[in-house]
């Protein structure tokens, strides 16, 4: 009898055709769920008779109560090489093998730009104005050279953003509690002397860290309070980095001209989330890892992870 493998949150039903599953085929039955599932019952009643579970970046939660639920689990396959919402220690002690997948920065770097384009030139209005015989011009862009691009983070994907800015011809700055002024020099940009001086002074500010206890909430009230009122921020990074009701705030009383985000504290985000309806907001699903090449990897390593699995030597194991 094959084993079973569940694919979670296969939102464009591209999992089983982007890449060749043949390698597996005849051992594994693979099972593509498009629909998300919304919470740890509903996913744990889906999936409890799968041996194996692909699932896509840290969008789902596999804490210990889970993990107690899928008696036949055995492989855990989450894209990326880091995951912040798995329960190793909890997979350890139910005999759960987790397995990771590469991960390319070169998605999120560019939905990044597509998104600091779409606000700086007020692309959706534009484009909606136009189809629907609106008026034809209604907004005034915002120039990038000569600007200045604070950057919250300046990791693996914050300096592939700055390269981009610095080819705008924009003044690129950044700032983190880790930051130094050589690594700073490295890129080619300035170090912000604190987070403060980067928000008071930016004309656009785009966030790139990791998740921890040190940048959860970092980005609140008194942050947005002190850009400028025609200054725009961005953040394809985690959701509660920024105090989403801060940013609402800010959002709808103008204090800001508009921010661009592609992630959420809830997501998928509910419809009646007043995020869909924010005045100033470009917002997009959670599209930074979403590109034909990364999905490639993401599922073509899946495959290889299974393989591997099966034949007794796992490969890119985490935890």
């Amino acid at each position: 009898m094959k084993l079973r493998c569940a694919v979670l949150d296969d939102f464009q039903g591209v999992a089983t055709s982007i890449v060749d599953w043949s390698p597996v085929a005849d051992r594994v039955a693979v099972t593509a769920f498009r629909e998300h599932f919304g919470s740890e019952d509903e996913l744990a009643e889906a999936v409890a008779d799968f041996d194996i579970i692909v699932t896509l970046r840290e969008r789902v939660a596999f804490p210990a109560s889970l993990f107690a639920r899928l008696p036949r689990l055995r492989l855990l396959v989450a894209s990326g090489m880091r995951n912040s919402v798995i329960d190793h220690a909890a997979a350890r002690e139910h005999g759960v093998t987790v397995c990771g997948t590469a991960s390319s920065a070169t998605p999120p770097v560019e939905l990044t730009w597509a998104l600091l384009l779409g606000l700086a030139r007020g692309i959706v209005p534009e484009s909606t104005a136009l189809r629907a015989g609106g008026p034809w011009q209604s907004t005034v862009g915002a120039d990038l050279a000569g600007r200045q691009l604070g950057l919250l983070g300046l990791g693996k994907i914050g300096s592939l953003v700055a390269r981009v800015g610095l080819a705008f011809g924009m003044e690129v700055v950044a700032w983190s509690q880790n930051l130094t002024g050589e690594r700073a020099a490295e890129v080619g940009v300035l170090k912000a002397a604190s987070k403060e001086e980067l928000f008071g002074g930016s004309d656009f500010v785009s966030v790139h860290l990791a998740l921890g206890e040190r940048t959860r909430g970092l980005v609140g009230a008194a942050e947005l309070a002190l850009m400028k009122s025609e200054a725009y921020l961005v953040n394809t990074s985690r959701a509660v980095i920024v105090d989403q009701d801060a940013l609402l705030a800010a959002l709808t009383e103008g204090r800001i001209a508009g921010a661009a985000v592609d992630v959420f504290d809830i997501e998928p985000l509910p419809a009646d989330h007043p995020l869909r309806t924010a005045p100033r907001l470009l917002a997009t699903p959670h599209l930074g890892y979403v590109s034909r090449d990364n999905y490639r990897t993401y599922y073509g390593q899946a495959v290889e992870s299974i393989a591997a699995f099966l034949a007794g030597a796992p490969i890119r194991r985490l935890g």
